[in-house]
């Protein structure tokens, strides 16, 4: 079943993230070009976006954290981790990796229980 919350986020798409030049990735003080932005509304306004969009790939990429997880320690797979395993692969607390495997599970519909 849809959640109508996150359906309801994944209808609000941020601005995109846009990958910098080498040569501006280089540079410490550069950062989406938002220090060479002089009118402070245009300035917040990029901010902003940048920010929403950054929260959106975070959710995003904790989801694909959780359902891998979760397929990772599907006890149908002759291969599958322990959540032990899984927390040192992730750098995660052993009760974290337990929590996200749960999450994945949810995501998944349940079928990899």
């Amino acid at each position: 079943m849809a959640h109508p919350e996150r359906n309801e986020r994944q209808r609000l798409r941020p601005a995109p993230l846009l990958f910098e030049p080498t040569a501006a990735v280089a540079d410490p003080e550069h950062f989406f070009d938002l220090e060479s932005m002089e009118d402070p509304r245009e300035l917040l306004a990029r901010a902003t976006e940048l920010t929403l969009a950054f929260r959106a790939a975070t959710d995003r990429a904790v989801e694909f954290q959780a359902i891998a997880a979760a397929q990772l320690a599907d006890p149908r797979r002759f291969d599958r981790l322990t959540t032990a395993d899984i927390a040192q692969r992730a750098e995660w607390t052993e009760d974290y990796a337990k929590k996200m495997v749960e999450f994945g599970r949810s995501l998944l519909g349940g079928s990899a229980a």
